[in-house]
């Protein structure tokens, strides 16, 4: 057994030092004004009904060399073979080789208030055991929404951003060879409907749900409009907002007005923890009260030497080498260092503390936990 402590996380001075296979990633927001965290109201909250919607389609590549699916793959043989039918070609699908075509799925995501002939980018996935799509072409493929109802229609060649070669038991291969995109591959042939000029009133609503954020965007939209109470926070992650008589039939206008406002966010101080990867992320509003840590390492070492005894001259005939194995323990431990945490300690603060005493990512992990534990630690503790 051994246990060996890994490199420091931070130099003497604070720049970060790699630890082994570890990597611990601190993001420090220290003594930042809170109008320095201000962001503006459409990077924080979406209008309700204003989002993108879903696509999926089935549809065949073509044009593969020697990549495609394999013959056993039934459901593309079917697939090729009722193609051929529709287009006069009567072919049994027994007869249908198809390592040259792929099954594949078409996504793509209909951005809201896009018009009829309009293009946006599809993503192509093989469905069966295709083993490449490169320099494939994507036939003429219909995209659904969950109402069944066909919103667009692709069709192009397939770029797949790498390769794969090789033959004989030796290939390369480059990033993912078995999915792809087709630029502005779908053509829109349906709107997805919305009476956006006709509401009365628009929710809008938080991506990070908060209370005190929700009634700050509220403020500074009532303040933009110079209007009391048009804009109101209903719950923590909606703001209800009334069109003014002034904006009727000028909500494009009206909403052009008030997402460009720079608004302070506040979020719950938490501390996220991924213990597979070593990786801690704290925000600023993170706080410690009054505790003592003490740090210190154990480390126990074993070593293992053989020893060979061999029989002597003249030894009784039968006689046989022997390995002998010789265990040496060692045991080293650390002289533990205490550090002391005031109440109020800033985040700043408790990384100094710790790059003091030399800690790793897995031992910060530990601390961390132990001080959650005894109930110094100001915020929710998330481990992944």
């Amino acid at each position: 057994m051994r246990s060996e402590r890994n490199n420091k996380v931070f130099g003497t001075r604070g720049h970060w030092t790699p630890s082994g296979s570890i990597l611990i990633v601190l993001i420090l927001l220290l003594a930042i004004p809170i109008r320095a965290g201000a962001v503006r109201i459409k990077d924080i909250a979406n209008v309700e009904g204003v989002r993108e919607n879903s696509l999926i389609g089935y549809g065949l590549v073509i044009g593969l060399n020697g990549t495609g699916d394999k013959t056993g793959t039934t459901f593309t043989v079917q697939t090729l073979s009722s193609m051929l039918k529709k287009m006069g070609i009567a072919v049994e699908p027994s007869a249908v080789k198809v390592k040259n075509v792929a099954a594949v799925m078409v996504t793509a995501k209909l951005p809201p208030f896009v018009k009829g002939g309009s293009r946006i980018d599809v993503v192509v996935s093989s469905l069966g055991d295709a083993t490449s799509l490169q320099g494939g072409t994507l036939l003429l493929t219909p995209l659904k929404g969950p109402d069944q109802q066909v919103y667009a229609v692709a069709q192009g060649p397939i770029s797949i951003g790498g390769f794969i070669g090789g033959k004989d038991g030796d290939s390369v291969q480059k990033n993912h060879p078995t999915a792809g995109r087709v630029a502005e591959g779908a053509m829109v042939e349906k709107e997805v409907g919305f009476a956006f000029m006709n509401k009365e009133q628009f929710n809008i609503l938080l991506r990070q749900q908060d209370f005190t954020t929700a009634l700050r965007v509220s403020q500074a939209i009532n303040t933009q409009l110079g209007l009391e109470s048009v804009a109101t926070a209903v719950d923590s992650g909606t703001v209800r907002l009334q069109v003014p008589d002034l904006y009727k039939g000028r909500l494009v206008e009206l909403l052009a007005s008030i997402e460009g406002l720079e608004v302070a966010v506040d979020l719950p101080a938490k501390v996220v923890v991924n213990e597979r990867t070593g990786t801690i992320v704290m925000g600023d509003q993170v706080r410690i009260s009054d505790v003592a840590v003490s740090h210190g390492n154990l480390t126990i070492r074993v070593k293992t030497e053989f020893q060979v005894s061999q029989p002597p001259s003249f030894a009784p005939e039968g006689s046989q080498t022997v390995i002998v194995p010789q265990q040496q323990t060692e045991v080293k431990e650390e002289d533990a260092k205490i550090l002391v945490l005031k109440g109020g300690t800033t985040i700043g603060e408790v990384v100094r503390g710790l790059n003091a005493i030399g800690v790793t990512p897995r031992d910060l992990i530990a601390i961390l936990q132990a001080i959650k534990a005894a109930g110094a630690l100001q915020a929710e503790l998330e481990i992944l």
